[in-house]
């Protein structure tokens, strides 16, 4: 993953262009009724059980529309909520307020959806050596908080993008001319780039398997679309050299029978690309 200085950046893009995208040249329903000096106060109700999440980056968007806001935090990130809870207060200008609701509702019921399927996943492995992790299948420009969301839920993210990390998937490997040409010259583009990433390889049938085995330096192998014998098999042939990773039309049915075959990992697409938002709502009181 990124680090944590990226980490913050890729936030404070995001709220910037969120809150630009959103307001504009001004919110002029609330220029047109409300009073600039009028002062409120508004709640973070939940409407429907869950995990809560992005309670932390709600707090940074209110910072970034309106310093002088403030926060009564009730539940932090990470909590199972219940409907009719209140998750926080927020004080100060009623049009600070009012600019930043719909901002704040869209990201904490989309990441609130997220981690709350990603919690379901992991209780679903509860008891294996498997760990849950994302994909790059996120919605553009959100990226940032929905991989949050997955940590938040329990989750591991995996790379967050292109940079951070190299995956040679099936088209690299066949573009590139095989598996042993694609590991070699990826090797030797680090090394003349003085660039330290980890390298992850993915294998169609045992046969790739064995071969990605025969060189150095692979950190984690991506068995795609095995079924659960060749899963077992396929772990039992890389024993301790590098990690596994299992994907590919994994469901929750399925999820924790690919886990009893031995993967380290099974990333899943569905916790980012298939959720329904939350049901959140942020009341004048």
């Amino acid at each position: 993953m990124i680090s944590e200085a990226q980490f913050q950046n890729e936030l404070k893009n995001l709220i910037v262009n969120s809150i630009r995208e959103d307001v504009g040249s001004g919110d002029y329903s609330s220029l047109a009724c409300i009073p600039e000096s009028a002062q409120g106060k508004a709640k973070l109700l939940v409407k429907e059980d869950g995990i809560i999440a992005g309670v932390a980056l709600a707090k940074m968007i209110f910072e970034y529309v309106d310093a002088n806001m403030q926060i009564e935090t009730f539940i932090e990130d990470g909590t199972p909520v219940k409907k009719g809870d209140v998750v926080f207060h927020v004080l100060g200008s009623s049009q600070s307020i009012l600019k930043s609701e719909r901002v704040v509702l869209n990201t904490m019921q989309r990441m609130s959806a997220i981690a709350t399927k990603t919690n379901k996943y992991v209780q679903l492995l509860k008891g294996t050596n498997t760990k849950v992790l994302d994909t790059r299948k996120t919605t553009p420009g959100f990226r940032v908080a929905e991989k949050w969301a997955v940590k938040i839920g329990g989750g591991e993210n995996h790379r967050f993008a292109l940079y951070d990390m190299v995956m040679l998937k099936d088209n690299h490997i066949d573009f590139a001319g095989g598996i042993t040409l694609a590991i070699a010259k990826t090797q030797t583009y680090l090394k003349e780039n003085n660039l330290d990433l980890k390298i992850i390889v993915e294998a169609r049938d045992l046969d790739e398997i064995a071969e990605i085995l025969k060189s150095e330096g692979v950190h984690r192998i991506l068995i795609d679309n095995f079924n659960y014998e060749d899963t077992r098999t396929a772990v039992a042939l890389i024993g301790d050299k590098c990690q596994t990773e299992s994907s590919g039309n994994i469901t929750e049915e399925t999820m924790r029978n690919y886990a009893e075959c031995g993967v380290n990992y099974i990333s899943s697409g569905a916790l980012t690309h298939s959720v329904y938002n939350m049901d959140l709502s942020l009341k004048a009181i």
